[in-house]
Formats: C-alpha cells, sequence, structure tokens
C-alpha cells in the first residue's frame, strides 16, 4: 500500500512538472533558437533586388543597441515612419553578454523593420556561445552585397575578442571579394563594429587594412560603431572618413544618401 502510494506520488509530481515545463529557463546561452535566421544572406538579396540599376540611394545607420531595447523599438519606430530609407545597417553589438534571448529579443525588434536590415558582428556579440547565435540568426561575419551601383563589405574587426588566434580582419576575405566585383560596380563603403586604433582592433594591421581596403572601386568612407558616440574621424590622415555612430542610448541614428560618386549624411534624432 505505501509502496503505491510512493509511486502515486512521484508520477503526480513528474506530471506537474511536464505540465508546467515552460518555466523552467534554458541555459542563457542555448544556442537553439526558434524563429527567423539567416537574416543578413536573405535581406541582402532583397536590398540587391530592390536598389537594381540605381546611381542613388539611401540608408539607416544604428549601433550598439545592446541592453536598450525602449531606445530599439523607437528607432525602429522612427525609420518606418519614413519612405525614403532603402535598408539599415547595425554596426553590432546587438546584445551585451551574448546571451542568446537578448539576440532573439532585439531580432524580433528590428523584424518589425519595414525595410531589410543587416547586422554586423560586434565584440559583445562574441561572449559566450554569441558567435554561434550570431552565425545561426545572422550569418557570416564577413559578408558584402551591393545596392545600386555601390558595393559594401561587411567586416569581423574584434580580433581582441578571439586573442589574435583568428585572422581578423580577414585579408584573405577582402582579397577574394576585391577579385569578383561586379563591373558594375562604382563605389564601396566598408562597415564593421571596431574600426583601426579601438581597443577591439588588431593594430598591428591597422595600415595593412587601410591600404588594402583602399583598393576596391572608389572608397567613400568607412561605417562603425563600438564607442557609442558619434564620431567623424580621418584616422590616417588620408582623407577617408570613418564614421562611428552612436549607441542607442544616444537617441540618434545617421542616414547616408549617395548619388553618384557623391555623399551626404544627417543624423536623425528620436
Amino acid at each position: 500500500m505505501i509502496q503505491h502510494l510512493l509511486k502515486d506520488g512521484i508520477l503526480a509530481i513528474c506530471c506537474s512538472l511536464m505540465v508546467a515545463c515552460d518555466m523552467i529557463d534554458y541555459h542563457p546561452y542555448d544556442t537553439k533558437i526558434d524563429g527567423v535566421h539567416n537574416i543578413n544572406q536573405q535581406n541582402c538579396e532583397r536590398i540587391k533586388q530592390q536598389c537594381a540599376n540605381r546611381s542613388s540611394i539611401k540608408f539607416a545607420v544604428i549601433s550598439d543597441t545592446q541592453r536598450w531595447y525602449d531606445e530599439t523599438k523607437d528607432v525602429v519606430s522612427s525609420i518606418n515612419n519614413r519612405t525614403d530609407i532603402d535598408f539599415v545597417i547595425h554596426c553590432g553589438d546587438i546584445s551585451d553578454f551574448g546571451v542568446t534571448k537578448e539576440f532573439t529579443l532585439q531580432r524580433d525588434i528590428l523584424q518589425k523593420l519595414r525595410i531589410p536590415y543587416v547586422v554586423i558582428l560586434g565584440n559583445h556579440d562574441c561572449l559566450g556561445t554569441g558567435g554561434d547565435t550570431f552565425r545561426y540568426i545572422f550569418g557570416n561575419p564577413n559578408f558584402t552585397f551591393d545596392a545600386g551601383k555601390t558595393h559594401f563589405v561587411c567586416l569581423n574587426t574584434n580580433a581582441f575578442e578571439y586573442d589574435y588566434s583568428t585572422a581578423i580582419p580577414d585579408f584573405t576575405f577582402i582579397r577574394d571579394d576585391q577579385s569578383c566585383i561586379s563591373p558594375h560596380i562604382t563605389n564601396t563603403i566598408v562597415a564593421m563594429h571596431a574600426m583601426p586604433h579601438s581597443d577591439q582592433f588588431n593594430n598591428n594591421v591597422a595600415d595593412v587594412f587601410e591600404y588594402e581596403i583602399s583598393k576596391y572601386p572608389q572608397l567613400l568612407f568607412c561605417l562603425c560603431g563600438h564607442g557609442h558616440h558619434r564620431t567623424v574621424n580621418d584616422i590616417f590622415g588620408d582623407g577617408m572618413n570613418y564614421f562611428e555612430c552612436g549607441s542607442a542610448k544616444t537617441r540618434e541614428y545617421l542616414i547616408f544618401t549617395i548619388k553618384g560618386g557623391n555623399y551626404d549624411y544627417e543624423v536623425v534624432r528620436y
């Protein structure tokens, strides 16, 4: 009799745990991810199709949305309220600690954008299993796409997070990309998270990096985040500007307009 009661009690406990299984949190670095993924590749194709054969494009730049979820929702609303922007570039640090839930929460906010967007790998995104999560949700940390006659090169520059054990920036990727650029391309923009001479960049190769990216067709400027404040830097004194976008905490973003071989930009506060 007692044995039957014990067995019935254990069974009841097990059943209650199964019913309430949604109350049990997964490990924060669990890489079992639901929802849309491989976003960058899909959106790169959308951008290419939507901007085909155009010499004039307009795009927004945001960065470092980590931990600022309300501000991220607000920037999405601000961009959606405009009708003149073709796509959005996020310059990295979508997460703060590389936690899977951070990635999915931010992804679900950005998915409400009415235009395509791409996300670059940030140094905080590399923490824990963040690198694997980023690859699943967004894709390869090094990628390119064309928007009209402008070629966009998006690079992983977070060398410090890899203890300099991996080729970051990946010069092989850059050189291979340069060898197969479409002949209709007239301009190039290089985007990254951490700019040369920052704490994350492998500054042993900073000059080599500048030399290599200068080989692209008419490099117009470079984009980055990481510093959390808007700045414009001619790092190497060669006239090539690095535009650093502030974090979501600053409640502002950048909009660039490319017309032929010229560009201008504006700061939008929301």
